[in-house]
């Protein structure tokens, strides 16, 4: 089925340029999510911090300066929206940014935005 292409109410001569490249809004929603999440400052810092290490929960929180359930809070919110991944290791569950284009972008603007080096 064909859409039908949207007409604006009025013409201010950049509908044919603009409408073709409106995203959709599963993947402004997907960015979204993910921007909501950065939006604390605790899982922008624990965020960042996985974009360069793999760690477990108890170093997360020796890091952070938090206990363990708090950090664990945070993870979870964090994986949730798809920003890290983790893998278990006996008892130790170790965590790391996950390997998609939009993390490794925010991972680049919060670095550019915050002046901010990666450690490697």
């Amino acid at each position: 089925m064909q859409e039908t292409p949207v007409r604006l109410p009025h013409d201010h001569g950049h509908q044919e340029a603009a409408l073709p490249h409106m995203p959709d809004a599963d993947t402004l929603a997907t960015v979204s999510a993910a921007m909501k999440q950065l939006g604390d400052a605790t899982r922008l810092h624990i965020f960042w911090f996985l974009c360069h290490y793999e760690e477990c929960v108890i170093n997360i929180a020796a890091y952070m300066q938090m206990s363990s359930p708090a950090i664990s809070h945070h993870l979870r919110l964090l994986k949730a929206s798809g920003l890290i991944t983790s893998r278990r290791e006996g008892k130790e569950m170790y965590y790391r940014a996950a390997e998609t284009p939009l993390v490794e972008e925010l991972h680049h603007t919060v670095e550019r935005v915050g002046r901010i080096s990666c450690p490697r």
